[in-house]
């Protein structure tokens, strides 16, 4: 009974309700600075920040105007574009030109020297303060704070990335995947879906490309293929092309079309069924004659008319076998047509056969389409022949 008394009173001392207290305030600190920076808190921490240092810069000007200029004033104008919400902004604003008066009265007419508010300063900071208004006021339409909003593209850009990553596949098989965005750009109108359907037994993969490039297409891209990634597999082959078909036709996109092929591969077997929709002929490469045929299905355009049919080509990889699937970035540009790009890209590729066709999609891109203003993807499906399959081991 002593010691829980005694252990009571230490823990109401003042040492202690003090250490409670700090910690609470740190805490409540913690959660409010990780609220803004999600975009969830209010911005009063940021607005008070930047109160304080108005004041402090005017001080340092009216001290020495040649180092401290007037036109500082515009950098807590700049970074309250930046971090605060249309109505903070404006008590920001208040704040900065009420200091430039006071800075204008103390130095005197700015024709008595060149370290005075002269009108110039004054329009800068009018100016920058004008362009983070409407910075603000967009981020306040948009819902999206700064702070959040390379979050965000960093987060579509790595869905994107992860959808697109192919199943692994059985011994025996090989499968890679390369993707180019146009400009160099994160963001592609190109996308790949695949899964192992079947019981593990199928690879089906669906190559898509979206009408526009880069940033442009990107948002479609995203939304199409998470829509496709739910299709593949919860419906049958044959009726996945035109449920994608009236998916597209229902969000009535200005620029809503799409080509698409879809590959539906027995792995055991090697049997394949190839879906197309207005999308450039799969090459398979037969290990038999070392020649390159095209398999062109027929269908059209994925968001144009409803009640679209699209009828497979069946074709059989062999062991040494190649199957390739890109997009039209790839092979077509302004200055050469399809049929040439085609002819180009499988002269490149005639220089894996001897040695196989491991890391060669990145670097036929490379080849092929380096410098073309496009969305370029090319997808590779290999069945190693016996010598591949016991040099990897």
């Amino acid at each position: 009974m002593a010691s829980g008394r005694e252990r009571r009173a230490e823990a109401d001392t003042f040492t202690a309700r003090l250490k409670k207290q700090w910690h609470r305030a740190r805490v409540g600190v913690r959660r409010a600075a990780v609220d803004y920076f999600r975009g969830d808190g209010s911005d009063w921490i940021a607005l008070a920040g930047l109160l304080l240092t108005v004041p402090l810069i005017a001080a340092a000007t009216l001290a020495n105007s040649v180092w401290f200029s007037p036109a500082a004033l515009v950098l807590p104008v700049v970074v309250g574009g930046l971090l605060l919400r249309p109505a903070s902004l404006l008590g920001l604003y208040a704040a900065a030109a009420t200091a430039l008066i006071v800075e204008s009265v103390q130095l005197g007419p700015y024709t008595e020297g060149p370290s005075r508010v002269t009108p110039g300063i004054v329009l800068v900071v009018a100016a920058c303060g004008f362009f983070g208004l409407l910075l603000a006021q967009f981020r306040s339409r948009v819902g999206v704070p700064w702070r959040r909003g390379g979050t965000m593209l960093f987060d579509l850009r790595e869905r994107i990335r992860v959808q697109s990553q192919l199943p692994d596949l059985p011994g025996g098989w090989h499968q890679e995947m390369a993707l180019r965005p146009a400009g160099g750009q994160s963001f592609s109108g190109d996308f790949v879906v695949a899964a192992r359907t079947n019981g593990g037994r199928t690879l089906e993969v669906v190559l898509t490309d979206v009408s526009g490039k880069g940033m442009d297409a990107g948002s479609r891209a995203l939304l199409l293929s998470g829509a496709f990634g739910g299709l593949l597999g919860s419906l049958p082959p044959h009726a996945f092309l035109p449920a994608a078909n009236g998916y597209l036709l229902r969000q009535d996109w200005d620029e809503g079309f799409a080509t698409s092929i879809h590959l539906v591969l027995d792995l055991d077997s090697g049997d394949y069924e190839l879906y197309s929709a207005g999308h450039p002929p799969g090459l398979q490469l037969s290990a038999g004659t070392g020649r390159w045929e095209e398999k062109a299905a027929e269908g059209p355009l994925l968001g144009v008319y409803d009640g679209a049919q699209f009828d497979p080509v069946k074709g059989s990889l062999r062991p040494g076998d190649v199957l390739m699937l890109f997009t039209d970035g790839l092979v077509e540009t302004s200055d050469r047509d399809i049929v040439e790009g085609i002819d180009r890209l499988t002269g490149e590729a005639d220089r894996y056969v001897a040695g196989g066709f491991h890391g060669a999609a990145w670097h036929l891109i490379e080849a092929v389409a380096k410098d073309v203003n496009d969305d370029r993807a090319l997808l590779l499906i290999c069945r190693e022949g016996p010598t591949a399959t016991s040099a990897l081991r």
